[in-house]
Parts: structure tokens; C-alpha cells; sequence
């Protein structure tokens, strides 16, 4: 194992991947939370019903996501990384600019043109991060791996917390959307400067080379069990978010509470995700083991949903401390897309990184209508705590039986 000097530790850790892996993430994510953050306000003044359109319209955006994540994650390994880096960011820019139009779009129907620009905004949403962390692990010394790309992940899971606030002082959930859809178009003029991973150059012109093959994850039995591991190790996260933040303002009855504020919930989630992911590369590295950080983290998340479901909840402000508890231990996000990205070689690194987080994202809507599915006879909290279940048991499984990946060196192929 190669030690490094603490300037030299700065220097790679501050390096202009990072910086762009963690700024384009920053945007990625406020225009990624923004919708479950305006929802309601958003969907009343157009006239609509925030809980049956603003499911429809996340479903859609989720949709994206998992379509954009294999669209994006092809692309990076065929065309390498920094091409998803400027054509995902233009797309969900863009779209969210459009958004931000809607009160003046001469069309009835609102319902699904907000739900089309959502679907596109999530296609291009879906590229980000995926491709950020492939570049920055195959840049950083494999010493380095968990502590830059947790710096990417909790810099950029602040955005959350910037989108809430950007809502709360604009006063207007229009502006907030313009906001976002300019940021992404100004980092833009900062990409410019990033060069292609080293490792990806080595094997962009090998014709032998299979590149970005998504069918080839379904080809190989013991691939496609690695691949959907690493897609269950991540089902815990965006429950805690899909359902138990964005759906907040559906717990306020029975838990005897006046009102939840999703868009609140959701801040105060992203607050805990952001030093969760900071600590768990720091973790990992402690434990020199990714799948020990993960299952410890889960842990702790565990307890948090049990109390907040289950340990007398009964204020609007308690109710957004165990959000904050949450995010806290579903912080190793950062850890989990790394180990999906440690997990398969160079050719088809970049189709595993992107897709994996979109395909959690993706199962959101599964899990919401497992959760409206339960929530008719059994109500909100048995309903969360049914779907919760399974999703811990597939990420608490999944995390204890995939390979360790910690100073695993990223170049080879499959």
C-alpha cells in the first residue's frame, strides 16, 4: 500500500475531478429532490392533486432515471466518461428550465406535460453521478478511492438542503427551477478543463474490446447475481427518502401530528445524507472494509426508522430530527455506488456505476405501490414498515455476501 504525505493527499483529493464530480453532483442532486420539494405548493397552484398527480409525476421522473441510467452508462463506456458529463447535465438543465414555464404553457392538461419534462429531466438526471464517481475512482490512487469519492457524494447531496432553502427565499417554486436548470448550464463552462480517465484511455481503442454491452450484466450468472446485489444494497436509501420524507405529509395523521412538510423533511434528510456520506468514506477507510461501513450504517438506520414509526413521534420537529437520523445512516449512498463501480471492469464500469443508482431510483415506484398497495387496510405505518422490511433485508443480505472491494485495483476488464 502506497502512503502518501498529507499535501499529496490534498492535492488528489482536491484535484478538478473532484471539484466537477462534486459541483455537477451538488446541481444533480437539487434538481433531482426539486420536484418532492414543490410538489405540493407546485401542483396546487396549477390547479392539480399533490398526492395523485405528484405520484404519477415522480413515477415518471423515476422512469427516467432508470432508462437514463442505461442510456448514460452505455454511452460512457462506448465514448468515454466526460461525454455523459456534458450531455446529461445540458439535458436535465433544460428540462427544469421548462419547468419553471409551466403556469404559462398554453395546454390543458398539466398533469402530463409536467410529467414529460420530469421523464426527461430524469433521463438526463440519471447520468450524473454515475459517471462523476466512475472518473474520480479511476483518477484517484485506489488508497484515495473512498475518501474522494465521499467528498463528491457529501459536497453534493447538499444540493438538497440548497434546493429547500432557494424555495423557502424565492418564494417561488418557478424561480427555484430556473435556478437550478442556469447552475447546471454554467457548470458547463467549468467542465471544459477535465480530461478522460487514464484507465479508460488505455482500452478506448481496443476493438476487442467489448464496451458498455448492458445485456452482458444478464449474460454471465454470477455477473447478473453481483450486479443485482449491488442494486439491493441501495433499495434502503430512497425508501427512507421516497417514502418516509417525500410522503411525509402522509404520516402527519397517524402519528397525531398536525402537519409534515415534505419539502422540509426532505432538507433535513439530505442534511444527515451529506455528513453520512463525508463520514463513510472515512469509515471505510478506518475499517479498511466498504461492506463493514454499509452494514453498520444500515444498522443504525434501522433503529432510526423503528423510532421514528414506532418510539412515540408526536411533533413536527421530531419527526425531522429522525429525517436527519436517517440520512445519517443511509450516508454510505457514496460508498454504495463506489463498490458498484469497484465491482466490474473497466469496459463496462461505467454502464454498472450509472445504472446501479439509477435502477434503486427506478424501484421507487415499485415500492410506493407496494406502499399504497398495504397502505388501504393497513395503514401508513404498518404499510412503511412492510416495504421497509423487505428493503432492508435485500440490502442487509446483499451487503453481507457481495466480494469485499476495498484497495482493489480498477484496471481490468471483464
Amino acid at each position: 500500500m502506497q502512503n502518501f504525505s498529507n499535501q499529496e493527499k490534498i492535492k488528489h483529493l482536491l484535484s478538478l475531478p473532484v471539484i466537477v464530480a462534486a459541483l455537477g453532483y451538488f446541481v444533480d442532486i437539487y434538481d433531482l429532490l426539486l420536484f418532492g420539494i414543490v410538489r405540493v405548493p407546485s401542483l396546487k397552484d396549477l390547479g392539480l392533486n399533490p398526492d395523485t398527480s405528484g405520484t404519477l409525476i415522480m413515477n415518471f421522473q423515476m422512469i427516467g432515471l432508470l432508462l437514463g441510467g442505461i442510456l448514460w452508462g452505455v454511452l460512457g463506456d462506448k465514448k468515454g466518461r466526460l461525454s455523459v458529463l456534458f450531455g446529461s447535465i445540458i439535458v436535465y438543465s433544460l428540462a427544469n428550465i421548462a419547468c419553471g414555464f409551466l403556469p404559462q404553457f398554453p395546454i390543458e392538461d398539466k398533469t402530463t406535460i409536467y410529467a414529460v419534462l420530469r421523464f426527461i429531466a430524469g433521463i438526463g438526471l440519471a447520468g450524473e453521478l454515475g459517471a462523476g464517481i466512475t472518473l474520480v475512482s479511476e483518477s484517484l490512487p485506489k488508497e484515495l478511492r473512498a475518501i474522494g469519492t465521499s467528498i463528491v457524494a457529501g459536497f453534493g447531496l447538499m444540493g438538497a438542503v440548497v434546493a429547500q432553502l432557494t424555495v423557502e427565499l424565492a418564494g417561488s417554486w418557478t424561480t427555484a427551477y430556473f435556478i437550478g436548470g442556469t447552475l447546471g448550464l454554467l457548470l458547463l463552462l467549468l467542465r471544459v478543463g477535465v480530461v478522460e480517465s487514464g484507465i479508460y484511455k488505455d482500452i478506448e481503442k481496443k476493438e476487442t474490446v467489448s464496451k458498455g454491452n448492458f445485456l452482458s450484466f444478464f449474460t454471465n450468472g454470477e455477473r447478473l447475481v453481483r450486479y443485482l446485489k449491488c442494486i439491493a444494497i441501495g433499495l434502503p436509501t430512497w425508501f427512507c427518502i421516497g417514502i418516509l420524507a417525500v410522503m411525509a405529509n402522509q404520516f402527519a395523521p397517524a402519528l397525531g401530528i398536525k402537519n409534515i412538510v415534505p419539502g422540509k423533511a426532505i432538507m433535513w434528510g439530505y442534511v444527515g445524507i451529506s455528513i453520512g456520506d463525508f463520514a463513510s468514506g472515512f469509515i471505510s477507510h478506518w475499517l479498511k472494509s466498504r461492506k463493514k461501513a454499509i452494514f453498520y450504517m444500515m444498522l443504525f438506520t434501522i433503529i432510526g426508522v423503528a423510532l421514528m414509526l414506532y418510539g412515540g413521534t408526536n411533533t413536527e420537529s421530531m419527526y425531522y430530527f429522525y429525517c436527519a437520523w436517517l440520512g445519517l445512516g443511509t450516508g454510505y449512498w457514496a460508498m454504495f455506488v463506489t463498490v458498484a463501480s469497484e465491482q466490474f471492469g473497466t469496459n463496462i464500469r461505467s454502464t454498472a456505476t450509472t445504472t446501479v443508482p439509477n435502477m434503486v431510483r427506478g424501484l421507487l415506484p415499485l415500492m410506493l405501490l407496494g406502499f399504497d398497495f398495504f397502505k388501504k387496510s393497513n395503514g401508513v405505518i404498518l404499510s412503511s414498515t412492510i416495504v421497509g422490511a423487505i428493503a432492508f433485508a435485500l440490502g442487509i443480505y446483499s451487503t453481507l455476501t457481495i466480494k469485499e472491494t476495498h484497495d482493489k485495483d480498477l484496471d481490468f476488464i471483464e
